[in-house]
């Protein structure tokens, strides 16, 4: 069992510097193009996957559409956005916030109970992102339209995997994450003329490679090996150490400076991750 934990540890470290990655790509090209280049790159990978798997009703293939539309048209698009306006410490931790906002979406749309103990959770962890709302432009010395993107980014992102979990009872996850993927490209491509210009760099070609083979590809492929191997809630654990690496990465990469309100924020919303993954008890 010692290779699938080097695996779910790989995934972790590429997934983890993905937000200093989309960094380093805003900084090279315009935001949006980062997404469209990243996505464009991963497709491929992802038309195999939806040739090797079951073919959707027209039902399904709608709703993949749609799903696509929200996690990569809206979601990973207002992230590079966000990206762009934001330090990346900053960035890291508002992405963390996905899981909260599952929980709650999860708990209205599927049903899912919420303990009092998750709802302990889910306020420590809203009041963490506006502990750094409101530190972000002091400390962090941009405005909060970064903070917002970041926010509607981790929200469209909840919603897409929601909406996935709820098709995973008629579609296996590769297939679903491969056609929404396919969908959730081509608005992009046939977009890419309107976007913006972009003069090749060997800072922004890195960025995508690895944004579209590592983060997209490889993590994808890892995530769904993993699954088949290890406890979903020890994989699912990972993403309490992804933030850390990201902040990590950031402050040595980008020497972001980032006073002691981000630093309460930050921990206040791990603090409260950590609350609404736990099992709870009914009570």
């Amino acid at each position: 069992m010692t290779l699938p934990y080097a695996g779910l540890a790989t995934l972790c470290l590429i997934w983890g510097l993905s937000i200093p990655a989309t960094k380093f790509g805003v900084m090279a090209m315009p935001a949006i193009l980062v997404t469209t280049f990243r996505y464009a790159t991963a497709a491929p990978f992802f038309a195999f996957l939806a040739w090797r798997g079951p073919r959707p009703a027209l039902r399904d293939l709608i709703r993949l559409a749609i799903l696509g539309m929200i996690g990569i048209d809206g979601g990973q698009v207002a992230q590079a956005l966000g990206v762009a306006r934001t330090p990346a410490s900053v960035a890291t931790v508002l992405s963390s916030t996905i899981p909260i906002l599952v929980a709650v979406l999860a708990a209205w749309r599927l049903h899912q109970a919420l303990r009092p103990i998750h709802v302990v959770g889910l306020l420590l962890a809203a009041t963490g992102v506006g502990v750094i709302a409101f530190a972000h432009g002091s400390a962090a010395g941009a405005g909060l339209a970064g903070v917002v993107l970041m926010l509607l980014s981790a929200l469209a992102v909840a919603v897409y995997y929601v909406l996935a979990a709820e098709m995973s009872a008629r579609l296996p996850a590769a297939s679903i994450a491969a056609w929404s993927s396919l969908f959730g490209t081509v608005p992009l491509l046939v977009a890419m003329p309107w976007l913006g210009h972009a003069t090749p760099t060997a800072v922004g070609v890195a960025s995508v490679l690895y944004l579209g083979l590592l983060v997209t590809v490889a993590g994808v492929w890892i995530w769904f090996v993993v699954l088949r191997l290890v406890p979903a809630r020890i994989a699912a654990g990972t993403q309490y150490i992804q933030p850390v690496i990201g902040v990590a990465a950031s402050a040595m990469l980008f020497g972001d400076r980032l006073g002691t309100g981000f630093y309460a924020g930050a921990a206040l919303v791990l603090a409260g991750i950590a609350l609404v993954a736990r099992p709870g008890r009914p009570g």
